[in-house]
């Protein structure tokens, strides 16, 4: 490729090498817009798989993004003001800050985030001291995001919306929120997997494991006490232990083995038979309603992770002239100019929202 070329023609070239380089998004429509290039752009370079590649796209990409650099401008660390003793709180684009090192949570491989544009965790934190510790506090994580309800009731108000239409649910979320509010089991594809399971670090044997039990267990064990309606709080002298017992870190029940959550982290993530039936349902619906009249409902996606939800929405929405796009997200409700004419998008609360429908 020519040296001489535009920021933008840079952009147009890299969006299209790496749409190539993707088996799963060679055929993404691409927005016409530049902002939505560049969120597009973003999203692939994210969930690339660390491969080579050649050496005139990294050219071209090394010149893009110290272009991009240069236009967000660098922020050093005079620019962050000391909140006290020397700590400094600051909150944006990491790309842009002038430092020789940064610690960023990262998964097991140590490997970027697979999911994408997911705002990751910057931190400099203090290690789980043992894994008594650590399982403590996934037990406690588990617990209060996924064996309780919701607090509010966003999720049964939506089910009222749709609980005598023809609807199939698509979500990133792994609370299983959907599922609790009553949802039709079979109408649901939870495509990041489950705070409720657990499978083997490797993921080898493609199986997942029900975690409820021992997450009962284990809160039972750091102290907590269940209330009147059977749910577990801190009891009235407030004493935890915040470890479980040695005998409770959870293991494998088929080999013994290491397990860990069944969350979409890295590669060894476990799709497992559920999974698939899940996938396959989601796509049959699909075929179904194929140049059909249908609404294509996102709610709270946003640009985390776009080509899950958002993009193959706004695909969808433009290969059939019957379909509807709507959008509830705060400060991110936006469509391509492609389907303005067919979409509403709603800069507000969903709760909000649907308390006013219902």
């Amino acid at each position: 490729m020519k040296k001489n070329i535009t920021q933008e023609e840079r952009l147009n070239y890299l969006v299209e090498e790496f749409k190539a380089d993707s088996d799963e998004y060679k055929d993404l429509q691409i927005p016409g817009d530049v902002e939505g290039k560049q969120r597009i752009l973003r999203s692939l370079m994210n969930i690339r798989m660390p491969k080579s590649m050649p050496d005139d796209i990294l050219e071209v990409q090394n010149d893009y993004l110290k272009a991009r650099s240069e236009e967000k401008g660098v922020v050093g660390l005079p620019d962050i003001p000391v909140i006290r003793d020397g700590l400094s709180i600051w909150q944006g684009d990491i790309t842009r800050l002038a430092v020789d090192a940064i610690v960023n949570a990262a998964n097991s491989q140590m490997l970027g985030c697979f999911v994408p544009i997911i705002p990751a965790l910057i931190t400099v934190y203090t290690p789980i001291p043992d894994e008594e510790t650590r399982w403590a506090w996934w037990a406690r994580h588990i617990y209060f995001n996924r064996y309780i309800d919701a607090p509010k009731p966003v999720y049964k108000e939506l089910l009222e919306l749709v609980k005598d239409k023809d609807y199939f649910v698509i979500t990133t979320n792994v609370d299983h929120q959907f599922q609790k509010a009553s949802f039709d089991k079979k109408r649901l594809f939870y495509t990041q997997g489950d705070y409720g399971l657990f499978q083997t670090v490797d993921g080898r044997n493609g199986k997942t494991y029900d975690n409820e039990e021992w997450v009962t267990k284990a809160m039972e064990a750091q102290g907590f006490v269940k209330n009147p309606d059977d749910v577990f709080q801190v009891p009235e002298d407030g004493k935890l232990s915040m470890r479980i017992p040695t005998e409770l870190i959870p293991k494998c029940p088929d080999d013994g083995s290491d397990v860990t959550m069944n969350l979409r982290a890295d590669d060894t993530f476990v799709e497992d038979e559920s999974w698939h039936r899940a996938s396959a349902a989601y796509s049959d619906f699909l075929r179904k309603h194929d140049g059909q009249h249908i609404l294509f409902l996102e709610l709270g996606v946003g640009v985390n992770t776009p080509v899950i939800v958002k993009y193959p929405f706004w695909q969808m929405t433009m290969a059939n002239d019957k379909a509807v796009y709507a959008c509830i997200n705060y400060g991110e409700a936006f469509c391509p100019d492609e389907i303005e004419c067919r979409s509403i998008c709603i800069d507000g609360d969903i709760g909000e929202v649907l308390a006013l429908l219902n």
